[in-house]
């Protein structure tokens, strides 16, 4: 029988660390492709942010599914669904001639890739670890940030030089080859022990339950709003192209140290109280950006937000092990993740919606600020006294 804290877990780290950066550095590249792509098609902010957000939402929604397919088939068969998506999906979107098509086809196939990329390979890397689980999430989700930090300046690169479609083919094809080295390292993880899983209805009604679906919800409305609008931000004030995508790049590489320092914090003071501090982190990040003016003050304000988003999406699966268990904990998450695509979906179009109709970026990152404050308000009360899973009413 294979044992946890093994090799065999370690090797399957390595593969969720790269799986991670492949789909989340394709993903969160979207900000390089923005203005190239609004030009050529003369849509608005609004128009043109629902490419990413429907994406977002897709990848959010299917994680449940996903997720409930790694925990009955394991993660490699899903990673090979994630392969073929991206590699369809990109290479569509570099022949789209309107843009609600590259909705369809960058939406679907990016989100089917991340949804497999992402969830399974958390639930499995959890499955695998015992003692020593807190690290070894912290490592395997820091992929997310490498992947951020060289997505988004290696796309803008390649558009300056080659243009957004040839751009769109390089890391559709590059990608899929990338999961598919992924899919034959990681391994299923053992048999999951102790109670089942709530059933769906029970699990709604507990308080813990919703203080993690209302703060997914509400932080997503604010973390995508820069992921999307921060380089054009940047490039309105008059920063390069290059420095402005690599603004998203630093939130990335902000994420990696957060995701490990945060992730040793939790082994001393606790797993949901520094997942409320990362919470906190991101709520106070964007004050910077509400009053930034040059690029210096950007860059503390992506370093700022990546540390607290590192923590959040470090902690969150370790968090919903904690309180809920281990068993059906691909679900379980992709579950909880469906409030983050409610977020994706509904936040950058509102937010572009608000800069079309202003005229500026201020009144949109305000709503993001408040809807960061609102996401750590929500999980206060998470661990507070009891049983974190008895059903409560409201």
């Amino acid at each position: 029988m294979a044992q946890t804290d093994s090799i065999r877990g370690w090797l399957t780290v390595a593969a969720a660390f790269l799986s991670m950066g492949v789909v989340f550095g394709v993903a969160y590249s979207f900000g390089a492709f923005f203005e190239p792509i609004a030009a050529e098609f003369g849509s608005g902010s609004g128009a043109t942010s629902v490419v990413f957000s429907f994406t977002a939402f897709c990848w959010f929604v299917l994680g449940s599914v996903s997720g409930r397919a790694a925990d009955r088939f394991g993660p490699r068969p899903v990673l090979l669904i994630g392969a073929v998506a991206l590699a369809a999906g990109l290479l569509a979107t570099a022949t789209v001639t309107r843009l609600w098509v590259g909705y369809l086809t960058y939406g679907l196939g990016v989100g089917i890739a991340v949804a497999c990329g992402y969830v399974p390979m958390v639930a499995a890397v959890s499955g695998w670890f015992d003692r020593r689980r807190g690290i070894a999430l912290a490592v395997a989700v820091a992929g997310i940030g490498v992947g951020t930090l060289a997505g988004a300046p290696l796309a803008a690169a390649l558009i300056d030089a080659h243009g957004w479609r040839r751009t769109e083919v390089v890391f559709g094809l590059g990608g899929a080859l990338l999961l598919l080295a992924c899919a034959a390292v990681a391994q299923r993880p053992p048999e999951a022990h102790g109670d089942p899983p709530l059933p769906v209805r029970a699990l709604v009604r507990t308080g813990a339950f919703r203080s993690l679906y209302a703060s997914t919800l509400l932080a997503s409305l604010a973390l995508f709003v820069p992921f999307v609008f921060l380089p054009a931000f940047a490039s309105g004030i008059g920063v390069s192209p290059v420095l402005a995508a690599g603004l998203v790049g630093a939130i990335g590489m902000a994420s990696v140290p957060g995701r490990l320092a945060i992730g040793g914090l939790a082994d001393r003071i606790g797993r949901i109280r520094t997942y409320q501090i990362s919470y906190a982190i991101i709520a106070v990040s964007f004050p910077f950006w509400l009053v930034a003016t040059s690029f210096p003050v950007l860059l503390v304000f992506a370093t700022v937000l990546g540390v607290g988003y590192g923590g959040w999406v470090a902690l969150q699966p370790a968090v919903v092990a904690e309180v809920f268990g281990l068993r059906g904990l691909g679900g379980l998450v992709g579950l909880i993740y469906t409030a983050g695509g409610i977020g994706a979906l509904f936040g950058p179009p509102a937010a572009g919606a608000l800069i079309d109709l202003t005229g500026g970026y201020r009144w949109s990152i305000a709503a993001a600020m408040l809807c960061g404050v609102g996401a750590f308000a929500a999980l206060l009360p998470l661990g507070r006294g009891g049983s974190p899973t008895s059903p409560q009413r409201c």
